[in-house]
């Protein structure tokens, strides 16, 4: 299973849904679903945009755990 960590990054760097939201330019309610670990799939170009957000690496956001 993929575990979505943006919750810990955003934590990290002591950014808010809102912030990140303005920063990455995807509405509150998909970036509130990422954070949840609802989501089903992810756009390279949202990762990449969160990442640059963030200053961080795709590995600090996406972490496999196995069942």
């Amino acid at each position: 299973m993929i575990v979505i960590n943006l919750d810990v990054m955003m934590a990290r760097r002591k950014m808010s849904l809102n912030e990140l939201s303005d920063k990455v330019g995807i509405t509150l309610a998909n970036l509130s679903v990422l954070k949840n670990n609802k989501a089903k799939a992810i756009r390279f170009s949202t990762l990449d945009a969160i990442c640059r957000a963030l200053d961080c690496n795709v590995s600090d956001i996406l972490e496999y755990v196995e069942d």
